[in-house]
């Protein structure tokens, strides 16, 4: 997968797995670790899927419908080269907190629907329920921050809720923070999701 991969000068801080929107790329979150985590090594991917030209981790049938199957292999591929990219770059595959935003959320938190130990944490900005309808694997310990809108049409309350209750019910420590705007990612939650690390990694 094209990816950056930046040294931190810390190297027993998390790894910092940067996950882009759609029509996003492997730079647009850049600026976000160094507000979060200034000290953490960066690696920064592009999804694999194209959806009108803008890349994306994994296929949707329509706004807000996933095409499940696709988020499957995708969620293998993103978690086979995390351990490749552990490898290749010399980092702990188990200290990894994926910071991922819109559609670069939901594929993080697919990692931790399907892997139990593909992160650490994860900070998961305007997510939605990327399935329902399975057994999540043992999240005990895993804090998790969600940022979320009130007024967000693309990941509606109610879906912020019931991921909420997903995740806690599999054992992680999920910390809820609201705005009142839409979809877009606002300084307030990024200020919010630093301080969230600062509790829990530092």
């Amino acid at each position: 997968m094209r990816h950056i991969f930046q040294q931190g000068p810390d190297t027993n801080a998390p790894v910092l797995l940067l996950l882009h929107g759609t029509g996003g790329n492997e730079r647009d979150l850049l600026p976000l670790a160094q507000i979060i985590s200034p000290s953490s090594s960066v690696l920064s991917v592009r999804g694999n899927v194209l959806e009108n030209g803008m890349p994306r981790f994994f296929r949707r049938l329509a706004e807000g419908i996933f095409d499940e199957e696709d988020l499957i292999f995708r969620t293998k591929e993103l978690n086979d080269f995390l351990d490749q990219a552990a490898a290749e770059h010399s980092f702990d595959r188990h200290n990894i907190v994926a910071v991922g935003y819109s559609n670069g959320a939901n594929i993080a938190g697919s990692l931790l629907f399907h892997y139990e130990a593909a992160l650490r944490g994860a900070v998961l900005h305007h997510p939605m329920v990327p399935r329902r309808g399975i057994e999540l694997p043992v999240l005990s310990g895993i804090p998790v921050f969600m940022g979320a809108g009130k007024n967000d049409p693309i990941s509606p309350a109610q879906e912020t809720e019931e991921l909420n209750q997903l995740l806690s019910a599999a054992g992680a420590s999920v910390e809820l923070h609201w705005e009142h705007f839409g979809h877009q990612l606002s300084p307030s939650e990024v200020s919010a999701a630093a301080k969230w690390f600062q509790r829990h990694f530092v």
